[in-house]
């Protein structure tokens, strides 16, 4: 069974349905429901890309936070081979919601960073629900001055509501492991790709996501704040979270319209979840697009080009 959204009830009514005839159907022989089940497939179909043509931005809020969604690992799995993780930032701990390594992609050697959400309990505690610590981000900070020595084209896949708000995580340096990592971003001189495959929250995120090249999934979020925090800012009222997503330009469409993403990568109807390996595919097939362009380009044109990417957001509004 899927983990329905609450918008999806008319899809989990009908699924339900088809469920039940089966089970019908594989305890009395006798019973044909094959007809019957053909025709509430097509409803389901039907009522999917209704559904999912015109969702709202707190709607794709809550496709992007899908606890079945596929996450770091699952792409790591699938995209890259000979992936060696790297742990530990080499001053204090190592923080698990960032994952970090060396890896070969399409037989190209390149450094791998992402936050990981985890699939279960045990895993989401163990990942910190994705928001990283600040030895998290020290990490990425030598994974990608590693990259940058020996030329190595940096990857990153977000998927995180935020870096860990934590009095800890405060202590040691937060919003300085942060700004150090968007500044090591800007200053590396090997391509630098990123995708939001989830998402992509404040600082937390743009701190790996300081790309020549940035993607979003189709119903992922990318914004300055989580919608329930900007409503409890603005309207110290966190249960106006709906409101805020829709005027905050959270999706992948408003991003794109405003020059902040280079290119949205399609989802399966009814979202990632419903076939991860097709959208880890159509991925895996625009990190290569990307990487093969930046690849015509020297370093200091790679680093110019990164900079004023990030100085033209706005100018033109």
């Amino acid at each position: 069974m899927h983990n329905y959204l609450d918008f999806e009830k008319p899809i989990s009514d009908l699924e339900g349905k088809i469920l039940e005839l089966k089970k019908l159907a594989s305890e009395d022989e006798s019973v044909n429901t094959s007809d019957e089940i053909a025709r509430l497939e097509v409803r389901v179909r039907d009522a999917m890309a209704e559904i999912y043509s015109k969702l709202s931005p707190w709607q794709k809020t809550q496709v992007a936070r899908h606890p079945s969604r596929p996450h770091f690992l699952d792409y790591a799995a699938d995209l890259f081979t000979e992936f060696t993780p790297l742990a530990g930032d080499r001053q204090f701990a190592n923080d698990d919601a960032i994952q970090a390594g060396l890896a070969r992609f399409r037989g190209m050697p390149v450094a791998i960073l992402g936050q990981e959400k985890g699939n279960d309990t045990k895993s989401r505690i163990k990942h910190n629900f994705g928001s990283p610590r600040p030895e998290g981000y020290r990490k990425a900070i030598r994974v990608m001055e590693m990259a940058d020595r020996f030329g190595l084209p940096l990857i990153t896949l977000v998927d995180t509501a935020g870096a860990y708000p934590g009095v800890g995580a405060e202590e040691r340096g937060q919003a300085e492991a942060i700004a150090r990592s968007t500044e090591m971003c800007l200053n590396v001189k090997v391509p630098i790709v990123t995708v939001v495959i989830g998402e992509g929250g404040s600082g937390g995120a743009i701190a790996i996501a300081t790309g020549n090249r940035v993607y979003m999934l189709e119903h992922a979020i990318y914004s300055v704040i989580s919608p329930e925090g900007a409503a409890s800012i603005l309207w110290r009222d966190s249960t106006r979270a709906k409101e805020a997503a829709s005027n905050m330009k959270i999706t992948a469409e408003d991003l794109k319209s405003l020059g902040i993403i280079d290119g949205i990568i399609p989802e399966p109807v009814g979202g990632a979840h419903r076939d991860p390996q097709s959208v880890i595919s159509r991925t895996g097939t625009v990190i290569a697009d990307a990487l093969k362009e930046l690849s015509r380009r020297n370093g200091d044109e790679l680093r110019a080009d990164r900079r004023q990417k990030y100085l033209n957001i706005g100018r033109s509004l």
